[in-house]
């Protein structure tokens, strides 16, 4: 019998290889979808799936939000390394920091075995829960204290030998919210039989595929870094505030490329804060990886390989690297956002020619939900993408560090006490120059029952920068019956009442 354990992928072998894996996560993915029943993951798509190996190492991903999948790649390691796994168990984890991001953002895990009992890999989705049980609906709560925003799940076992722990189900969440979680199991248990496929068909050892995937896009990040130029460059962006009368908060970077790697280190970043946007480091690594990620070919594989010479730091107990029990809901969606655009003003210095202008910078959180508990509704909305080199920023798109769709008028007027009486894009909200940066949105909700609203939104105070001698994009714009509201703002409508969300525009690039 030949020991399959030294043999080598050729070249078509390790590119079925990898679109194998990509492959399985999609169908995670489609099977997540699909069995769900709230509007934020089947209509939005507010999910992710990956595939790691036996160390927690990232082996695949299909395309879904970057700011999940970078942050499952950067903390995963710790997350199974913690645990003791047998075939048929799955573990739950939403805790920011023990290797989640922010509570809505539940993560379940779920590890392969072959059939010889050694433990091989783990597939692993990571989806969005409206109601988490924060102390306002949509579990987006304008908070200071971690314990405000839901329930702190630390790595708990959800399966069992197969058996799904209703009981603890009942214990963090009440009888009948159980559907959402078990579209996740469904989505894991998919990927653990189509792994297994993947698994039998290799004509090598799979621990051998996987380290030579990792060699494999290694060389290719190798290469690409190889064309940038040396140096270290910086870039401070601001926050507008946290909600709590802090303004004008920086997020500072220094980019160094040399030929031992890079190094992304946030010294000179605020200190955490009292409001909401405080994040874990992972939630940093996953704006830094997303960045390099978008400088490299569209067909490498997305694995740790890719980002094995990426290195960062940012100082404990700043706004990127926060300590327990700081508040971080806003933190994954706005602080994430404002990462990426330090990153690629960093960038910008060093290869301006590639680097967009600031797209909207914002995912501009909307959450509601009835007074009395009955309904939660959560939303991002789209901006526009900044202008760049080769033309116009694309208008009412999502951008950077989500990709999500936005809820169908239908499906939301279904589903609650909601009207939307406009939507569309802000007209002359893109910066000018060579390549405009693309329209805002604006949506418009009308209440028809009381409710309790919540935003989370940034790029109020300024508007995204230009590059190469653009214009900012205009600035975003919240108000309740023509009253203008703060960008992180929590109270009570009544029926009648409206809200409108005006989101920023991308920078402009290029003087025109």
């Amino acid at each position: 019998m030949t020991d399959t354990a030294q043999m080598t992928l050729d070249a078509v072998q390790l590119g079925l290889f990898v679109s194998r894996l990509e492959a399985v996560c999609d169908e995670m993915g489609a099977v997540l979808q699909r069995a769900a029943f709230s509007p934020n993951i089947k209509d939005r798509l507010d999910f992710s799936c990956a595939i790691f190996d036996a160390n927690g190492q990232l082996c695949a991903q299909a395309a879904h939000i970057p700011v999940h999948l970078g942050s499952m790649a950067y903390a995963m390691a710790d997350i199974v390394g913690a645990c003791e796994w047998r075939p048929g168990d799955m573990v739950v984890v939403n805790d920011p920091y023990l290797g989640g991001t922010h509570l809505p953002d539940v993560t379940v895990i779920a590890p392969c075995f072959d059939g010889a009992g050694q433990l091989l890999a783990f597939v692993a989705n990571r989806a969005h829960h409206a109601d988490i049980g924060a102390s306002t609906p949509g579990s987006m709560p304008l908070s200071t204290r971690l314990e405000e925003e839901g329930v702190v799940i630390a790595p708990t076992y959800l399966v069992r030998n197969g058996q799904l722990d209703r009981e603890q189900l009942d214990r963090w969440f009440g009888p009948g919210q159980h559907g959402d979680f078990i579209a996740q199991v469904s989505a894991n248990r998919s990927g653990l039989t189509r792994l297994g496929e993947v698994v039998a068909a290799l004509p090598v050892a799979f621990a051998e595929a996987v380290a030579q995937l990792q060699q494999y896009a290694a060389r290719l990040a190798q290469a690409q870094w190889a064309s940038l130029p040396r140096g270290t460059f910086r870039f401070t962006d601001l926050m507008d505030d946290d909600g709590f009368g802090h303004q004008d908060l920086p997020i500072s970077v220094s980019i160094t490329l040399s030929d031992d790697g890079i190094v992304a280190d946030f010294a000179g970043t605020a200190d955490q804060v009292e409001g909401n946007i405080n994040c874990p480091l992972s939630v940093a690594a996953a704006a830094v990886f997303y960045v390099f990620r978008c400088l490299m070919p569209d067909d490498v594989p997305v694995c740790a390989g890719l980002f094995s010479a990426i290195s960062l730091s940012a100082p404990e107990g700043s706004l990127l690297n926060a300590r327990r029990p700081a508040a971080v809901a806003a933190g994954n969606v706005e602080t994430s956002m404002r990462i990426t655009d330090a990153v690629l003003g960093a960038l910008a210095q060093a290869i301006p020619e590639r680097i967009p202008a600031a797209s909207a910078g914002s995912m501009n959180n909307v959450a509601m939900g009835g007074v009395d508990g009955a309904w939660h509704y959560y939303e991002t909305i789209a901006g526009g993408m900044g202008g760049h080199q080769r033309g116009r920023g694309l208008s009412g798109v999502q951008t950077h560090m989500t990709n999500t769709l936005n809820t169908p008028v239908e499906s939301l007027e279904m589903h609650y006490p909601l009207r939307i009486r406009r939507y569309g894009l802000r007209r002359g909200s893109g910066g000018e120059g060579r390549g405009a940066g693309g329209e805002g949105v604006v949506r418009e909700f009308e209440f028809l029952a009381e409710a309790r609203y919540t935003l989370l939104t940034e790029r109020r105070r300024r508007g995204p920068w230009g590059a190469a001698g653009g214009a900012a994009g205009l600035p975003g714009h919240n108000t309740l019956n023509g009253q203008t509201l703060g960008g992180k703002v929590t109270g009570l409508a009544r029926a009648g009442d409206v809200l409108t969300v005006e989101t920023p525009g991308g920078g402009g690039w290029g003087a025109k």
